[in-house]
């Protein structure tokens, strides 16, 4: 969970502030290109006879209920705006490509005339060399110039992944253009001698928002000549700038537009996304500036196969008695083994650090029963990893030389692995936008590929695997992001005055609540007003006291206890859950125990170790009422939108046999409690109601901790979250609003507008609750239904059928034509919110 992260005394001078259909994209194939190695596509078995294979073992056909195809579809081509210089054309055909789909054409003519332009369209539909050829055909104009450095263009990608791999194929795709174009890497990994050279010299500089925000724009008088000819910014995979991140990156760029406009240029933004919803109104809503839209996709696609998979029941019984189903993880390790030993280049696509590692080393140890070589050909890749781990495996992937990777969402982004024939998806990655993100990494050289999506023991992925028309008929989300949370804001207001001083003329520029927060900084002594401009009156940098990730804090240091070797790093907000006392922790497949955790120097001490279990923590949520914003009567009942304050403590963790899930003991923590103020929905009932619903006072509060867990499970299907972005707390008697009441709220300081998007489609998404309920086979309630994995409370109590009851009795009070709602937790703990 991210907690406060922002300088010392904002917060407190903030205090409980208030916050003010598409079609699915699908994957696309891209135009060939002659650099990379030949894929001999009539050789590669078909994406059915894949799955027929894969469905051939014991009771393996009956796992899959449902089957997609999507057939393959031709391109339309067109020709470049005659503005490309003639040089960039042709090195573009010497890399393969000889015309241009119609959407790169199209997206290049915006650029070339200055509008800033969004490419929304489908994975490896060529969106890449859309905005470069308008990017290296003004770089080479602006080599010919006589002010030396000419033209500059500079890439925002969410990854270093992503980054380095594009800074390859930019020097690929530009080597015949010489010395004109001069691309280059600038991140943390960037070894400090390199740093200046690429300040000086480098005319096409590839990095990340954080880098951007904590070392470029603090730094802009090193930057002067390049941010005085800046004339292109690219924003890649910009769907993935969402929630409290988005908002955070929203106002990075509106610092950038500040500054070059100091140096006297204006750049135009080009923006790529496979997946969005309104793409240019998100486009916009980032950037700050009116951004055009090309979402018209003119790639041919090849044949994809997805199928939904749902792991057996086992004969094992877990908390309460309710049945097991074999894990996602242990079912995506098995169909990793089987595509290996056929020779299918396949990804893995797992949601947890700890799940890529399992799926990693569950693998290695099967296939090395088959074959001893094949072992070596899978690894997993995270996030955490050093730099030279992960450039070791991206390059192992991009050559072939791995065939199956266990990957966390690091890989999910357009780093080139062309050349997969399969992807698996272990358990549903939150929305509609990642799943087919993920799905469209197999397929990118224009062969037919297979996603299979793995259903884990939860509501929302039992639900979808039983409704494809959710997944396959609906559109992908829009962008929540909120670049006025004051808890965004207000840091960024503070490094836009240490870059220069801010004054009224900059307010507009960040959006309508910077005017009101300034005097609150002031305040606080984090900003000073001197005659007509405000400054930042700290000795450090104020763009170090803010994570625009909310990592909330320095990032914990995972170090090996007897030789002190740095295994790598985990997110301070995560570090209570992750690397407490006695946790396992999984890296590079080598499995560790957690010795001590130091918060104050934020270092966790390892030691290796070989436990037959993995580690889960339980915690306790509180939660009370700042300020109700909206209110509802929904029949006798209420349901509410305003801000809350949530108090977490991780109290224990639970040991957990690795395959089966089973619950082998439970070990107290003495960790300090967290506060975060936040945004919620939270609806009530009244005894009337409770009466109707045939809920008595015994079941009462099982009955809202049941509905508290399946609405919080389900709700990724109505905002761009998932569950461990949001939390949620069920009291039988609230003691703000004297009555039985359900919060589900939003896992960062200030919200990310996931709770608010709750509220306006409640109906929908507590209807879908409701149906997940009462759809599920089990008797008393099961993982896939009301238990979850996250239950500070251990999933006690719960009760099934009077979470049905309760629901449908609060649906029945509805309004009519408007959708306004409300969510669920649990009563004495709840469901805490999650890094």
């Amino acid at each position: 969970m991210a907690f406060n992260h922002l300088p010392a005394g904002v917060h407190d001078a903030l205090g409980p502030l208030s916050v003010t259909p598409v079609t699915h994209s699908m994957p696309m194939a891209k135009n060939p290109r002659s650099d990379r190695p030949s894929t001999d596509t009539a050789s590669r078995p078909a994406p059915g006879t894949i799955l027929d294979r894969l469905a051939s073992g014991p009771s393996r056909a009956s796992r899959i209920t449902h089957t997609e195809h999507l057939p393959a579809r031709e391109g339309r081509h067109a020709v470049w705006p005659d503005r490309i210089r003639s040089e960039v054309i042709a090195a573009v055909q010497a890399a393969g490509i000889e015309h241009p789909w119609a959407h790169q054409a199209q997206a290049a003519e915006h650029a070339l005339d200055g509008e800033s332009v969004i490419v929304a369209t489908g994975t490896a539909s060529g969106k890449s060399l859309a905005y470069l050829a308008p990017v290296l055909s003004c770089l080479l104009d602006g080599s010919e110039a006589a002010n030396g450095r000419g033209a500059t263009s500079l890439y925002l990608a969410p990854t270093k992944a992503l980054a380095a791999d594009q800074c390859r194929a930019v020097k690929e795709i530009s080597h015949p253009l010489g010395n004109a174009v001069r691309p280059a890497v600038y991140d943390g990994d960037t070894p400090v001698e390199e740093r200046e050279w690429v300040r000086q010299y480098a005319n096409y500089v590839l990095t990340n928002p954080d880098m951007l925000h904590r070392g470029i724009l603090p730094s802009h008088p090193r930057w002067s000549s390049f941010l005085r000819a800046l004339r292109y910014v690219v924003i890649d995979e910009c769907h993935t700038y969402r929630g409290v991140f988005g908002s955070h990156v929203a106002q990075v760029l509106r610092r950038l537009r500040r500054l070059c406009a100091r140096y006297g240029s204006s750049p135009v933004f080009l923006l790529a996304s496979a997946t969005a919803a309104e793409p240019s109104v998100a486009a916009r809503r980032l950037t700050g500036l009116p951004v055009v839209e090309v979402a018209d996709d003119a790639s041919p696609r090849g044949e994809l196969v997805f199928a939904l998979w749902e792991p057996p029941l086992t004969e094992l019984h877990g908390e309460k008695g309710a049945p097991v189903r074999r894990t996602a993880t242990a079912e995506t390790a098995d169909l990793l083994t089987d595509l290996t030993v056929q020779g299918v280049r396949s990804v893995a696509f797992v949601r947890s650090r700890r799940g890529a590692e399992l799926i990693s080393v569950i693998a290695q140890e099967r296939l090395a029963e088959v074959d001893r070589s094949l072992a070596r050909r899978v690894a997993a890749y995270r996030g955490g990893y050093l730099p030279e781990e992960r450039r070791a495996l991206e390059q192992a992937l991009h050559s072939g030389e791995l065939l199956g990777l266990a990957a966390t969402t690091a890989l999910e982004l357009g780093v080139d692995v062309s050349g997969l024939d399969a992807v698996i998806i272990a358990g549903y990655p939150g929305t509609r936008a990642s799943l087919w993100q993920q799905a469209g990494r197999a397929g990118r050289s224009g062969q037919g590929s297979l996603a299979v999506l793995v259903a884990r023991d939860d509501p929302l992925d039992t639900f979808l695997v039983h409704h494809p028309e959710a997944l396959f008929d609906q559109p992908v989300e829009s962008t929540v992001l909120d670049p006025d949370n004051p808890y965004v804001l207000a840091p960024h207001l503070c490094a836009a005055a240490a870059e220069l001083p801010l004054t009224d003329e900059d307010l507009p520029l960040f959006g309508p609540a910077a005017a009101d927060l300034l005097p609150q900084l002031e305040a606080a002594k984090l900003l000073r007003r001197r005659t007509k401009a405000w400054h930042w009156t700290r000795r450090e940098r104020a763009a170090d006291l803010t994570d625009i990730r909310g990592g909330g804090g320095s990032p914990v240091q995972v170090v090996e206890a007897g030789s002190g070797r740095l295994l790598g790093t985990v997110d301070a907000g995560a570090a209570h859950t992750s690397v407490h006392d006695g946790a396992v922790h999984l890296h590079q497949g080598r499995t560790y125990l957690v010795k001590e955790l130091d918060l104050e120097d934020s270092v966790a001490l390892v030691e290796e170790a070989n436990p037959p279990y993995s580690t889960v923590a339980r915690d306790t949520t509180a939660i009370s009422v700042l300020e109700t914003d909206i209110e509802v009567p929904w029949g006798e009942g209420r349901l509410c939108y305003g801000s809350v304050e949530v108090t977490n403590q991780v109290v224990s963790f639970l040991r957990r046999r690795v395959i089966t899930g089973e619950v082998l003991g439970e070990t107290k923590l003495d960790l300090p409690p967290r506060t975060l103020r936040t945004r919620a929905v939270w609806w009530t009932v009244t005894e009337d109601q409770l009466d109707a619903a045939r809920v008595t006072p015994e079941i009462l509060g099982g009955a809202l901790h049941a509905a508290e867990h399946a609405s919080i499970g389900m709700l990724p299907l109505f905002a761009t979250c998932d569950r461990w972005d949001i939390g949620g707390v069920s009291i039988p008697l609230h003691p703000d609003t004297l009555l039985p009441t359900v919060f589900v709220y939003d896992g960062h300081p200030g919200g990310a507008g996931f709770a608010e998007r709750a509220f306006h489609t409640a109906r929908e998404w507590l209807t879908a609750t409701r149906q997940a309920i009462a759809s599920c086979e089990c008797e008393a309630g099961c993982p896939s239904c009301i238990q979850s994995p996250k239950c500070g409370n251990g999933n006690d109590p719960l009760h099934k059928r009077g979470a049905v009851r309760l629901l449908t009795v609060l649906l029945q009070g509805a309004p009519e034509g408007r959708e306004d709602g409300a969510s669920s937790t649990a009563g004495a703990g709840g469901e805490g919110a999650e890094e």
